[in-house]
């Protein structure tokens, strides 16, 4: 008969592997119902920990690793600042239970890993970044297959445990307030074909509300650039030379929106009074422009904690599928 492992533990309880391991060694990163479950299911199969093969990988690190996937190539200073607002988030939130933060910025196959938790490096992982790094993600899919486990922020779905901005609501607070303040000839500019899935959500949300008001939105794709600031340039040039008459944009992120507010001051609109603008994330570079760029806000505290508490597995919090709320943060620019 073969011998009991930590997967068949988990499997049983519910849990990941590494939830097992975490439990069984005391973490208090798991709560005692998730612990009790655990021990009771460790018992029902007769499973015990081999003490002497594992004894450093099972001791507690007391640690959460981040993965930060950035583009290949890509400089440091210009990873989009939305990312390290989420990783000040999760450092705090970290801290607050008494863990460290060990940040991996991965880009390419040469510094792909997934194995901090086997390792026994953390007790968690949690994973954001870019989701244009297409191998990235891929590799971390096959990572999660094979049996790893660890929490994402903007991924591109399936298979992931995610969780995302609540951004069909976003959209619609977006639309509302330029439909209010009377504007018609209303634009999205965002990408169509991304693997982030949350920039459809926006578009979902912001045309619904729209096309409840009688109102079609213009579409517009960004022309492909080195990044979202030049997309956006490049995307307000192209909507004034085919929409003219256009009195108001949503851009999908605030990268986007400051690069379109750019392309707006180079054709001379007056922002707002000729074309109103709102951006997505709430990042500070938003408030150092003029006129400040109105946005649609995550509560980064909460997807901080949230993610967190994601990763550790604390009773409550779904593993898949978490939304944060979010707000309208008006600005000069709405």
């Amino acid at each position: 008969m073969l011998r009991p492992t930590s997967f068949d533990v988990a499997e049983r309880a519910g849990v990941s592997q590494s939830t097992v391991s975490r439990a069984l060694r005391g973490s208090p990163g798991v709560n005692a119902e998730t612990r009790a479950r655990v021990s009771a299911a460790a018992r029902e199969l007769g499973y015990v920990v081999d003490r002497h093969a594992s004894s450093l990988r099972l001791k507690s690190s007391e640690t959460i690793a981040l993965v930060t996937i950035c583009r290949p190539g890509e400089d440091r200073s210009a990873i989009n600042p939305f990312y390290f607002a989420l990783l000040g988030s999760i450092a705090a939130a970290t801290s607050a239970r008494g863990f460290n933060l060990l940040v991996s910025f991965q880009e390419s196959h040469d510094n792909f890993r997934a194995d901090f938790v086997a390792s026994g490096l953390a007790d968690a992982m949690i994973v954001i970044g870019t989701t244009s790094n297409r191998a990235a993600w891929q590799f971390f899919a096959d990572a999660q297959a094979s049996g790893l486990d660890f929490t994402c922020w903007g991924s591109p779905g399936d298979p992931f445990h995610w969780m995302r901005s609540d951004n069909e609501v976003g959209g619609r607070l977006a639309a509302e307030h330029l439909v209010a303040r009377g504007r018609r000839r209303i634009a999205f500019v965002g990408p169509q074909q991304s693997p982030q899935r949350q920039f459809d959500e926006r578009r979902e949300g912001f045309a619904a509300a729209l096309g409840a008001r009688g109102i079609a939105p213009i579409i517009v794709e960004p022309p492909a650039a080195p990044d979202r600031h030049a997309q956006g340039l490049a995307a307000a040039a192209q909507l004034l030379a085919e929409h003219p008459d256009v009195d108001a944009i949503f851009a999908a992120s605030d990268m986007l929106a400051l690069g379109v507010l750019q392309g707006l001051k180079d054709a001379r609109r007056r922002v707002p009074t000729d074309i109103a603008l709102i951006g997505f994330d709430g990042i500070r570079a938003g408030t150092l422009v003029d006129p400040a760029l109105s946005t649609i806000e995550p509560d980064l505290d909460a997807a901080g904690e949230a993610l967190v508490a994601m990763a550790l597995e604390d009773t409550g919090h779904s593993r898949s599928g978490t939304r944060i709320p979010v707000r309208l943060s008006l600005r000069g620019t709405a």
